[in-house]
């Protein structure tokens, strides 16, 4: 068989995929150069460390271990969000969504820590900064890009290489998985927007000393009612991750027994609408 050939592999469901060989003899890897699952972890978790961990942590040792004020704190905490914005707008020519979101974020919470006195305000101002997330997060699903994904993602394919690629093929060609990726984030934004709403209103309806207590409250609701509601639509995702994850494995298995070598590649079609 020559490196132009292929061959349609039948699977189970009577669906096919296409192996095609190597294009030479298979070179084994050096040895720990495989990644293993901890190194894959790491990777499916880099962009939230740098775009969320990084400039949250920067903000509370800037505020809470060196004394400075809340809007230097944000300011210089949203030096790493706008340069990976820029340079993802200006090279990779999209925008990254993580690294927008919490320089939104942080110019929000500028705005907000310029209403100080109002006891009504400061609690006002926590709920309008929340809700920039909420509506960053709806935005995103109006755009077909759910912001929630880039979290679920890594929790769900636990880094491991076939279930991070059954995830893409599944985002790239399934219909029903991409509806279930924006029904999670959808999920999140709507019940962020109105624990948003009920603070604010709480803020200048109910009296101050309730509103201390109960703002907490409400948002650790809406956390949970997150986690239930969402928990809906990340199961079904998990199971179409699992069978497409063993559908590549079986093509696999199919071209290695074929003769087509351990490099064989595997361009299987999603097999789940």
């Amino acid at each position: 068989m020559t490196a132009d050939e292929s061959t349609e592999i039948p699977m189970s469901g009577g669906t096919t995929a296409t192996a095609r060989p190597a294009p030479g003899p298979a070179v084994p890897a050096p040895s720990g150069a495989a990644p293993g699952r901890g190194t894959g972890m790491a990777a499916a978790l880099r962009p939230l460390v740098i775009d969320v961990g990084v400039p949250l942590g920067s903000y509370y040792l800037l505020h809470g271990a060196f004394g400075l004020s809340v809007w230097l704190s944000l300011a210089l905490s949203s030096i790493a969000p706008a340069v990976r914005t820029a340079f993802s707008l200006a090279v990779e020519r999209k925008p990254n969504l993580l690294a927008l979101l919490m320089l939104a974020v942080n110019l929000g919470g500028i705005a907000v820590s310029l209403l100080t006195g109002d006891p009504r305000a400061m609690i006002a101002k926590d709920s309008l900064v929340s809700s920039v997330i909420a509506i960053a997060i709806l935005a995103s699903v109006a755009a077909r890009r759910p912001l929630m994904s880039a979290g679920l993602k890594p929790f769900l394919t636990k880094g491991r290489p076939e279930r991070t690629a059954a995830w893409d093929r599944l985002s790239a060609c399934s219909s029903r998985f991409r509806r279930l990726e924006k029904t999670f984030s959808a999920i999140w934004g709507l019940l962020l927007l109105a624990d948003c709403a009920a603070r604010l209103a709480g803020a200048y309806t109910l009296p101050v000393t309730t509103m201390v207590w109960l703002s907490t409250v409400l948002t650790l609701g809406a956390v949970g009612l997150g986690i239930l509601a969402g928990g809906a639509a990340a199961a079904p995702i998990q199971k179409m991750i699992e069978a497409e994850a063993a559908a590549g494995a079986e093509a696999a298995s199919f071209g290695n027994a074929a003769g087509f070598g351990k490099t064989a590649a595997w361009t299987g079609r999603c097999r789940l609408p």
